[in-house]
């Protein structure tokens, strides 16, 4: 959607879609999703319990927090609005 010097949006579309078992995002930049559309779960490392997101919900996840999605909606795509700050060029 949008590409800047260190910051990037971006609309991502899920359907059934998950981090491969074993796998994790360990980025060096923080990320802050917004879920638009459909269901979502992500585990972050070190968190108690997997985070459920419904449309409207929101996390920041910042540099080197490991998560990954476990769970996308199936039938109703899973629309996000990602922003990604301090990204490498």
């Amino acid at each position: 959607m949008l590409q800047l010097p260190g910051t990037r949006i971006e609309r991502i579309v899920s359907t059934g879609q998950t981090t491969p078992v074993g796998e994790w995002f360990d980025q060096s930049w923080d990320e802050w999703v917004l879920l638009l559309r459909g269901g979502a779960e992500l585990v972050i490392e070190g968190d108690a319990a997997p985070r459920r997101l419904r449309p409207g919900d929101w996390l920041l996840l910042p540099a080197r927090t490991r998560h990954r999605v476990t769970w996308t909606d199936e039938t109703t795509p899973t629309v996000w609005l990602a922003i990604h700050i301090g990204e490498p060029c």
